[in-house]
């Protein structure tokens, strides 16, 4: 990275600062005793220029300016993080042009997001130094607290496909993670908080580096929240009603319990550098929320007993090494687990309000060899292979917790209602992968890139995926690049193997117990291909300010949907009416336009700030495989974001932020017909091929930083998030189990003090 910005053209001394600025935060330990505050400085001595150009690998495993990749990527650097007060992946995501984030929806177990139109994180691979941190297996994984960003020097946000590089997952996007190797004893610090609704958080680095080459660096954060009590705030959702059965009340509405949203997480981080040679990572993370939260008082119970608590460990080795003079090359292992804790339960009417369980366990294990061979001053090749294996398991509907050391006949491990043993699916899948990526500088102006990878997975065959791209700069401020790529999606386990479903205990004639509200497996389910096109312009009218374009349009096919299943004997010795399954007969299309601005800016004297901000506008439409075009469920067609950081010398920082939002369809074709269910924003009876919509919202947070106190070495933090008290709704889930307008927190705040040692 440093020789990057050294062999930079001369320039005159006055230009020098920002230059070595610009190397000495790029270098600096993300720890060091004073970085804190010096980041912030030091950012403000940097023209945009400069900034724009920070090395970046995402794009192309290699390092690369924004302006030489051939993508569309957002950069976040350990300063804005800091400043812009990102706690955790999802606060970064949500602040980013393109970008819909749902919060507390879909049972909390996820927040529901959709990047550029594409629905769900399964479709967003998330990484931590190159590395794969997010369901092992595939499929959905919760972004939301238990990716904090205390260890990140930066991160980058990819739109687009990019399985050519980095398989399946890579459909919406990629988003790295970069940390920093380890520094002196030195470079320690601590922050701690507290704020309303009980919350609390704390976090920690610290590093060491000896005269050998050796450095360590450790880390970690634990956070916890009550939440506030939403039934206060939103009576008419949370009324109490009775929790009943088949027409019989099983717990009464004054005996019903108040709301609680309570939600927690926790991390370490740890790396080990060898010389530049060897990196050796170990990152643990845990989330745990309630497992009622985004369901209406009449579905579900609100117990602090009852929660979804998921743990990943990802374990890595990296070594690098370079056969010829002109060859780099990198072999990766890691190994990823992914567990749901069985103890872990839920209360709801699916069960009869009696205590249920779910298991869910995902692994993977992966080796990969990368190249990367400069075949002249104008070419450049990356190529790669791996190998991945991965086991899984999915079970549902549980009477006791899972153990996976004894098969579900030993546990006595029954459906409720039922003498019938619970049916437990798991898969054991491998994949093989290749892949080449060259790109020309064919003048000083003007580069391609064009590149494939070919994937032979056990389950679903044999997948190509392309990708090229084009870049242009015909003047000094002006960047221009045309962009194609195709990617897939494999099945995850959750939607191939999970089964779960209702019994009442009722029988039909012949003895078979009748199951309802069943999901049924299927294991014929196919990967979904994605195929998109895009433009992006990027200009400087002035060194301090810069502008930027994407326009975008993708198609998907095979989209994974939810679909009637004529499978009704799924369960041996049982008759299941009207069940569902996952099948390939949706598609669905869209096109957008994002558009960013960034003005740094010295407002006279002691002043001077930063102001971003983007304004995003999306058309698309969705099969389902009902033969109608739905609007794309839990994406804004308009939504526009604002930010701006004002400093006072190095003393106090204050920076607001804006997100207004257009209304959101959410995942209702037609009215509500329970009176039970809660009163939302769809009414009354719609029409295909429209759908339900939950009302758009203006939102206003506030963060304050006072600097270099005690002793000149702490920071003190405010942040007010929801500063006017809006009440509004995130749009919920499609079934009728789960609110299709999620009530949203009121105002919140939090005190922080960072203190470096």
């Amino acid at each position: 990275m440093k020789s990057l910005v050294l062999q930079a053209p001369a320039a005159p001394k006055n230009r020098l600062r920002p230059a070595l600025a610009l190397a000495c935060l790029l270098h600096a330990p993300a720890w060091a005793a004073d970085s804190l505050e010096r980041d912030a400085e030091m950012l403000m001595d940097l023209s945009l220029q400069d900034l724009i150009a920070t090395p970046l690998i995402t794009a192309s495993r290699q390092s690369e300016t924004r302006d030489q990749t051939p993508a569309q990527v957002m950069v976040v650097t350990r300063a804005q993080i800091r400043e812009r007060r990102y706690k955790n992946l999802a606060d970064l995501l949500a602040d980013l042009p393109g970008m819909d984030i749902q919060r507390g929806t879909k049972s909390s177990q996820y927040n529901q997001f959709a990047v550029q139109g594409n629905v769900g994180p399964n479709k967003l691979l998330v990484m931590l130094d190159g590395v794969r941190v997010g369901a092992p297996a595939g499929g959905n994984f919760p972004v939301a607290e238990n990716l904090g960003l205390y260890m990140a020097k930066q991160v980058e946000v990819l739109y687009g496909p990019a399985a050519a590089l980095y398989g399946a997952d890579a459909v919406a996007g990629v988003v790295n993670i970069i940390t920093e190797a380890g520094t002196g004893p030195q470079g320690s610090w601590a922050s701690v908080g507290a704020g309303r609704f009980g919350s609390q958080e704390a976090s920690f680095m610290t590093g060491m580096r000896n005269a050998e080459g050796l450095s360590l660096a450790v880390g970690g954060h634990w956070q916890q929240s009550d939440r506030a009590p939403l039934d206060q705030y939103y009576p008419r959702e949370f009324a109490k009603v009775p929790a009943m059965v088949n027409g019989t009340t099983v717990v009464p509405a004054d005996a019903r319990e108040d709301y609680t949203g309570s939600i927690a997480s926790r991390s370490l981080y740890a790396r080990a550098d060898w010389a530049d040679q060897l990196t050796v990572g170990f990152h643990p993370h845990q989330v745990t929320s309630l497992t009622s939260t985004g369901d209406p008082p009449a579905m579900a119970r609100y117990q602090d007993s009852s929660q979804w608590q998921p743990t990943t460990d990802t374990v890595y080795a990296r070594l690098s090494f370079r056969p010829a003079p002109d060859v780099s090359a990198q072999l990766l292992i890691d190994h990823a687990r992914l567990e749901v804790d069985p103890k872990a339960r839920y209360n709801n009417t699916n069960n009869a309000y009696r205590d249920g369980f779910s298991y869910e366990l995902g692994t993977r294990t992966g080796i990969e060899q990368s190249l990367h061979w400069r075949l002249s001053g104008a070419q450049q090749v990356q190529a790669g292979l791996g190998y991945q294996t991965y086991s899984a398991i999915e079970a549902a509907s549980l009477a006791a917790p899972y153990d996976t050391g004894k098969p579900a006949s030993a546990q006595g491990l029954y459906y409720p209602n039922t003498s019938l043993p619970v049916v437990i699916h798991g898969a054991d899948f491998h994949n093989v992968s290749a892949y080449v990526q060259v790109q020309s500088q064919w003048s000083e102006g003007f580069s391609t890139t064009a590149g494939l990878r070919i994937d032979r997975h056990s389950a679903y065959g044999t997948t190509s995926n392309p990708r090229l791209g084009a870049v242009w700069k015909p003047l000094e401020r002006h960047v221009f690049k045309l962009l194609y790529g195709e990617a897939f999606r494999a099945p995850s386990p959750e939607e191939s193997l999970s089964a779960f479903g209702t019994f009442s205990g009722a029988r039909d004639g012949e003895g078979r117990y009748i199951g309802t509200n069943f999901r049924v497996a299927n294991f014929d389910l196919q990967p979904e291909k994605v195929r998109s096109l895009s433009a992006a312009w990027d200009w400087r009218p002035a060194p301090s300010l810069n502008l930027g374009a994407h326009l975008y349009h993708s198609r998907i096919t095979s989209l994974v949907v939810t679909q009637a299943s004529g499978n009704v004997n799924a369960i041996p010795g049982a008759v299941l009416v009207n069940p569902e399954t996952k099948g390939n007969a949706g598609r669905q299309a869209q096109t957008g336009l994002d558009l960013t601005a960034q003005w740094r800016f010295h407002a006279g004297g002691a002043w001077s700030g930063e102001l971003w901000g983007s304004a995003s506008w999306i058309r698309g439409r969705i099969d389902e495989g009902d033969g109608v075009d739905w609007a794309i469920p839990y994406v804004a067609s308009h939504k526009f974001k604002l930010g701006a950081t004002l400093r006072w010398q190095d003393r106090v920082s204050i920076t607001p932020k804006v997100y207004w939002t257009g209304a959101v369809t959410n995942g209702r074709k037609k009215a509500p017909g329970d009176p039970l269910l809660p009163v939302g924003a769809c009414t009354q009876a719609m029409a295909a091929p429209d759908r339900c919509t939950t009302p758009g919202y203006t939102l206003v947070d506030l963060h304050l930083g006072w600097h270099k106190l005690l002793n000149g070495k702490a920071t003190l933090w405010l942040d007010i998030y929801n500063l006017f008290d809006k009440r509004y709704y995130a749009a919920g889930g499609s079934g009728s189990r789960t609110f299709w307008d999620m009530p949203q927190q009121p105002r919140t705040w939090m005190l922080t003090l960072d203190y470096p040692f």
